[in-house]
């Protein structure tokens, strides 16, 4: 049983999604029109540690940080109650992101596998998401282009279980206000150019483990 009391050792006391369905679009962007994106939402001068037009919390900016010993490096750690993300290193360190995980009642803990890997994904908002939500989600049922405004911005990471693909993705918004809140459809979000940092990083292949929130009943689902 996995809890949040087995997860990362912290130097300090802070130191602890859109749900997308498959693309139905055929067009993908090119190389060339990749890179400019890229460069469009990453700021100039762009430093992971310091730069902050979205207006975080400093605690949320991207910080390496130590790791609790024996965690496997390469695997991604998701701790719901501080709304952090850990991508385990080498050497018993992690690099820690700020996030946004799912809206009460839409988060899914479990430990899941990355399956696949996107730059500038289509998406497709599931039928649940346009039940709940047709004002918001009917109008994309078709499938949303790649680009700025997309849903899952400039990265996805693909998460599975069992050979399946379950719909969750950790990948970048465009509304990095939410960093730190509970906001997405069930995804774990991230600033845009956090996630093109931690894409470059992460193997298809690796396990990813979402924790439950504190207070939000038993700890930990199985896998």
């Amino acid at each position: 049983m996995l809890t949040r009391r087995h997860f990362i050792a912290t130097t300090s006391a802070l130191f602890s999604a859109t749900v997308a369905g498959p693309a139905l679009s055929s067009s993908w962007p090119t190389a060339a029109q990749k890179a400019a994106w890229d460069a469009q939402v990453t700021p100039p001068g762009y430093d992971p540690a310091m730069t902050n037009p979205w207006g975080l919390h400093p605690r949320l900016l991207p910080q390496r940080v130590a790791a609790r010993p024996g965690l496997v490096p390469g695997d991604i750690h998701v701790d719901a109650t501080a709304r952090y993300l850990y991508h385990i290193e080498q050497g018993g360190t992690a690099m820690r992101y700020g996030v946004a995980i799912g809206r009460d009642g839409l988060y899914e803990p479990g430990t899941y596998r990355i399956g696949r890997k996107v730059e500038w994904p289509h998406w497709t908002p599931t039928q649940a998401m346009i039940r709940r939500e047709p004002e918001a989600y009917a109008q994309y049922e078709d499938g949303m282009e790649p680009g700025p405004e997309n849903a899952l911005g400039s990265r996805a990471l693909y998460l599975f279980k069992g050979g399946r693909d379950t719909y969750l993705r950790i990948h970048g918004t465009p509304s990095p206000s939410s960093i730190g809140s509970r906001a997405s459809s069930g995804c774990v979000r991230m600033v845009m150019p956090h996630i093109n940092e931690l894409y470059a990083r992460v193997e298809t292949g690796v396990t990813a483990y979402l924790y439950k929130p504190a207070g939000d009943g038993p700890s930990m689902a199985h896998s």
